[in-house]
């Protein structure tokens, strides 16, 4: 029987991907499938960054199309493409940034910029480009995190680089201010900083700007959700309920607004003793979980409670950076795959489809 691109497109329609759980047909990530004779090419495109996943994708595509009769040899290539998404109604899209992703609590202390900057951190491990923008005015700490010291560079009017630390792109209250100089601002000044944060970096390129929010629902963070073209949020707690009461609340104020949840993080899940290696719920269990069910939202992942991850972030090299084979940065580069993949499946956005429609008098 002679070979056929349709037969070649059923037995890849049997190929799931191990990231999504669906096809590679399905999901439209087959492009430029050619078949000669018993030559067999093809581009295997993924809409999330996945780098430390091709070479296994491709060994599989590669595996299960041999096995067709009458093949000789297969080749595929695999990569990723991220493409811009729809924020919410209203808010204009920032020029040469695709996705923007707030990371948010609605409580401190539950370890959120830590886990934003490995969440950024571990994007950017599996080919994206990505930013970091700290959204905490009153207390921001990604300077500290990523490492970075100084102040940005202006070299266009109105506008100013991006600091870089470990590969992100970076702005934050932070490089422009004193260690030590308290923010005493009322809410409208602190919107208007993070709004020129925002748009008067000259970002370049990212296919991810993540938002590290400040804590708490109130004015400040409601009018920020409601400013910046934000494609989802990631909410993130800890198993106890007093944090999930106020991760509640977090949630409850992104939906108000129409910006998407792309799901929950639960930090400091367990405690596993580093002596006997006794664990133990110091916060309780699966209240992260309760909370999805609650809400129909998905469950990222669950984070232990950690010496090392606040040790490595407080010296600026955070645990994706300081230990990027071992098991906790393994975590969050799962984590960050799944927010990807769920953020590749919102809306596409289509407003640079549409012309620009101009009425004029004749």
């Amino acid at each position: 029987m002679a070979l056929t691109i349709e037969s070649v497109q059923a037995a890849l329609k049997g190929l799931i991907d191990p990231n999504t759980q669906i096809d590679f047909v399905s999901t439209k990530s087959v492009k430029n499938l050619k078949v000669d004779g018993g030559d067999i090419s093809l581009d295997i495109v993924l809409g999330y960054p996945a780098k430390s996943q091709f070479d296994a994708i491709r060994k599989s595509v590669i595996t299960a199309l041999r096995e067709l009769p009458e093949v000789k040899n297969v080749s595929v290539n695999v990569n990723s493409q991220i493409v811009a998404h729809a924020v919410q109604r209203g808010v204009k899209l920032l020029p040469n940034v695709k996705n923007i992703i707030a990371v948010a609590s609605g409580k401190g202390g539950v370890g959120k910029s830590t886990t934003a900057v490995n969440l950024a951190l571990a994007l950017a491990v599996e080919g994206a480009q990505v930013g970091m923008l700290d959204a905490d005015i009153y207390g921001p700490s990604q300077p500290m995190m990523l490492g970075i010291t100084g102040r940005p560079e202006s070299i266009e009017e109105n506008t100013m680089e991006p600091m870089e630390g470990h590969g992100l792109q970076a702005s934050s209250i932070g490089f422009l201010i004193d260690d030590d100089a308290p923010m005493v601002w009322r809410g409208p000044m602190v919107t208007s900083a993070l709004e020129q944060l925002l748009r008067q970096t000259r970002w370049r390129d990212l296919d991810y700007l993540i938002v590290d929010m400040p804590p708490g629902t109130g004015d400040i963070q409601l009018t920020l959700a409601q400013k910046v073209p934000v494609t989802g949020a990631v909410i993130v707690t800890t198993p106890q309920d007093i944090a999930l009461l106020d991760a509640r609340k977090g949630l409850k104020m992104f939906e108000k607004v129409g910006v998407p949840i792309v799901g929950i993080i639960e930090n400091m899940s367990t405690y596993v003793c580093p002596s006997c290696g006794h664990e133990e719920h110091v916060f309780g269990t699966g209240g992260g979980q309760k909370m999805c069910k609650e809400y129909g939202v998905d469950f990222l992942g669950d984070l232990p409670l950690n010496l090392s991850i606040r040790e490595q972030a407080d010296a600026g090299r955070p645990t994706v950076v300081a230990d990027p084979d071992g098991a906790i940065s393994a975590i969050y580069k799962t984590i960050a795959r799944r927010v990807a993949i769920k953020v590749a499946a919102f809306s596409k956005d289509m407003s640079s489809k549409f012309p620009n429609i101009v009425f004029q008098n004749t």
